[in-house]
């Protein structure tokens, strides 16, 4: 006799002024997910329960969520914990609903996360991994945060090993991620994991999702890290590059985009954007052509569209910037194999 697989439970925990979008990003991508597989003849594989240490919570906007389930005494069932953030102003402040809610995650996954093979998991998002270090859940794992909680997390839980820069981190049953839209990210990842590369992809186009990020990606857009600076000149050239990055840039030009004297300019750079011209030109080159590699170019085309005089220019900057080899993330963004025909075929043209 065939049996369905055992509903996987996504149990939100709901803290007071939760962030609104920690809930309903991660929640629509595990519906959706259901919807796909419901449309291609399989049983839904998630089930979403709401839960808080009161039935009535307000949101970061204001919304209050009402009828929330009661934290349960036991988790019966497979269930993935997902606890979400919190505005930082209220971080914080450990409040009775804050203290209650890390009592009842130690009681409850402790031990399970310990285990060999548990059926459970805990999935943070942005601040929701300070609640869990409040919790005592982190121990030695690897986690992240968003990057203005680092330090904080790295206060409350010393032992763990805070990961700057990612958008999500996976340790065992323990994910983390860096907060916000991270959280439709890491979503997209356990679907994955669960129901398959080509399942996730379609919930992703459905949700709009113009470039479905992972673990390797940093918090960080490199489009944006040496940006949070008002000088114009400066600004003027950061936005050169980034049009057009596969020019054959030098000083010289760059400093004429920027009306500037070449030494003038890196001075500038330094000053501001904490970075050199030519640095930051290849910075973006870089993230440029991964980005072209994980949607299927080569190494080669990577390096032409990126700005790079060859494949080997591109191999030598990657291995100072990563390490390793673009050849590497190329083989791991290739698919495992072409979608069968009944995938083709049953796959809705719209699930919303």
């Amino acid at each position: 006799m065939i049996t369905r697989p055992q509903l996987i439970d996504i149990l939100f925990v709901i803290v007071p002024h939760a962030l609104l979008l920690d809930i309903a990003g991660p929640a629509e991508a595990f519906r959706l997910a259901n919807l796909h597989r419901e449309a291609s003849g399989l049983s839904p594989r998630f089930r979403l329960r709401f839960t808080g240490p009161v039935p009535t919570l307000s949101t970061s906007v204001g919304l209050a969520l009402v009828d929330l389930l009661p934290l349960p005494q036991r988790l019966s069932t497979p269930t993935w914990v997902v606890v979400v953030g919190q505005p930082s102003a209220h971080v914080i402040q450990v409040t009775p609903a804050i203290t209650a809610t890390a009592m009842w995650l130690n009681q409850q996954l402790r031990e399970p996360l310990l285990a060999t093979e548990t059926p459970h998991r805990l999935v943070t998002i942005c601040s929701g991994t300070l609640l869990a270090a409040r919790a005592g859940l982190l121990a030695a794992r690897r986690c992240t945060t968003h990057h203005d909680l680092l330090n904080a997390l790295r206060a409350l839980a010393p032992q763990a090993q805070v990961i700057d820069n990612r958008v999500f981190v996976v340790d065992g049953p323990l994910a983390s991620s860096a907060g916000i839209t991270a959280g439709i990210d890491i979503a997209l990842h356990l679907i994955a994991g669960e129901c398959g590369e080509a399942l996730a992809a379609s919930v992703a186009e459905d949700m709009v999702v113009y470039l479905r990020r992972s673990a390797r990606d940093a918090e960080l857009s490199p489009f944006l890290v040496h940006r949070r600076h008002l000088h114009a000149a400066v600004h003027r050239v950061q936005d050169a590059i980034i049009s057009k990055p596969e020019r054959d840039w030098d000083m010289a030009a760059l400093a004429a985009v920027g009306h500037t004297a070449e030494r003038h300019l890196l001075r500038l750079f330094v000053d501001h954007a904490g970075i050199s011209p030519l640095h930051y030109l290849r910075s973006i080159r870089l993230e440029r052509a991964r980005q072209s590699i994980e949607h299927g170019a080569s190494v080669t085309r990577a390096a032409e569209v990126a700005g790079f005089r060859s494949d080997l220019q591109l191999r030598r900057a990657w291995s100072r910037q990563w390490g390793g080899s673009p050849r590497d993330a190329a083989r791991a963004a290739a698919p495992v194999g072409p979608p069968s025909r009944s995938q083709r075929s049953t796959r809705p043209r719209s699930s919303r």
